[in-house]
Parts: C-alpha cells; structure tokens; sequence
C-alpha cells in the first residue's frame, strides 16, 4: 500500500503552532506533499524541519514570505528534483517532485490569481508552461515503467460539484472558464493525460471541499471549494482504494484554511 497525503499549510510556523506537529506524529501517510510553507527551512522549528523517520525537501521561494512547497517521504527518494524547468517559476517555490520505486510524487502550488492583475497573467503563463511539462513528464514516466502522481493546491475547481457557490463565481479567479478549460485539458485522456483521483472514487457528490474561507461562517456551512487536488496517471489512479479530505471537527481545530487530502494506492 502507499498512502499520500498532501496540504495547503497556509504558512508552516503557523502551522506548526497550531496542531500540526501534533497531525504529522499521527499520520500514516508514506508520502506527504506541503504547499504553501511560506519560510526558509532554518526558519522552521527542527520538528517540522526534520522530523523524525521522514526525508524532507524544502523548495522555498525567492521571493521571501511567499509560496514555498516541501516532500515529506518516509523512504529515502532515489532523486528529487526542484522545479520544473522554468526559467520564471523554478525560484518561484512551486513544485518539487521525488522518484520513489515505480513512482513520482510532486508537490505542486499554483498561482491563485486575481482577475484584472498581473497576479492572473501570471497564472496563465504558468499554466501555460506547466501543461507540456505535465504531458513530458507522464511519458518519460510510462517510458520507465513508472507512474506519476502531482498532489498540491490547484488553485481552480474542475466543476459545479467542486465548490458550494459556483454561481457567484464565475468571473472570479479559480472557477474562470479558460482555467476549467485548462483543468480539462489535464484530466483529458487524449490530452493531458491524468486523472482526478479522489473524483473518479467519488464521481457522483458535491465536493469534498478542500479549502474554506476563514472569513464568515464559511467552514461551518461547509461552504468551500474542491481545489486540493491529486492527479495521477491512469495505472496509479486506478489502484486508489481509497480517497478522503481530513476535514478538522470544529473551526476551532483547523491548523489551517485547508484541509489534508489523503489517497490510498495499492501497489
């Protein structure tokens, strides 16, 4: 079996502070993917930064206080390799991938955007870079015999199901028609290639939600969006026995706005 679990931590000292610690002691995933850490890895209490019985890589961003994704394995990766090949966005601490027996596990934060700013425009160039490398990667993958599995905050909901409010958004970043379209294109088996894995094992209800605006009553309404998501390739995906969201009992427990995404595999 391999277990992977991957989360937003929405800043990892914070974290840290507020029952992460506690949450990685009691895990039993193998593999686990972290976005958003936001510090360098000396600023990071030794407990997080290099917890017992897991090899760990932090990709932080040059940009300080901003981003940052990190691996967590419990094997020792046969490589590990930061980025993916962009000039623009290998600094940008948004992706970091690791080659484990017969498989590669990423960690993945894209852009969240805002329409009308450079913050979009930057989305879309990383899309736009990030799809080609998602399709090379799959097949250098099936070319060795591996399968491939991209675990991290996307930043876009798929479908209506994903997110609770979808009629509000639709002009409003992460739900925009050209980024479903592109999201699409990813889970497209004549394109992209990947599947949802936690979709195809829960093809017919509303969510699970992921994320929850801490502003309001949105956790409690269980008002959230469906945009924490692992793609995997279709041999892998269709070994998934299992896929939930690590959703916290009360507002008062979450150690972050996002919740854990977990999938069991059997290999």
């Amino acid at each position: 079996m391999l277990t992977v679990t991957s989360v937003n931590v929405n800043g990892l000292r914070a974290a840290a502070k507020k029952g992460f610690v506690e949450w990685l002691a009691g895990t039993s995933a193998d593999v686990l993917c972290l976005q958003e850490v936001r510090a360098e890895p000396q600023q990071l209490p030794e407990q997080v930064r290099t917890p017992e019985g897991w090899h760990v890589v932090h990709a932080p961003a040059a940009a300080k206080g901003r981003a940052g994704v990190s691996l967590y394995t419990r094997r020792e990766p046969d490589a590990v390799r930061v980025g993916f090949g962009s000039a623009e966005f290998d600094g940008s601490g948004r992706y970091v991938e690791a080659d484990l027996p017969g498989v590669t596990v990423a960690s993945l934060y894209l852009p969240s955007g805002e329409v009308g700013t450079d913050r979009q425009d930057e989305k879309y160039r990383f899309m736009g870079e990030f799809l080609p490398y998602l399709k090379d990667l799959r097949e250098r993958a099936a070319a060795d015999g591996r399968e491939v599995l991209v675990c991290g905050d996307w930043n876009i909901a798929h479908r209506p199901a994903d997110l609770k409010n979808w009629r509000a958004n639709g002009k409003n970043s992460g739900f925009l028609p050209e980024e479903r379209k592109w999201l699409g294109q990813v889970f497209d088996a004549a394109d992209g290639g990947y599947a949802d894995v936690v979709r195809e094992l829960h093809p017919d209800v509303e969510g699970p939600y992921t994320w929850w605006s801490y502003r309001g009553r949105a956790f409690d309404n269980d008002s959230g969006w469906r945009i924490d998501l692992l793609a995997g390739t279709p041999g892998l995906a269709g070994s998934c026995v299992k896929a939930y969201v690590e959703r916290a009992a009360s507002h008062g427990e979450r150690w972050s706005d996002h919740a854990p995404v977990t999938a069991v595999f059997e290999r």
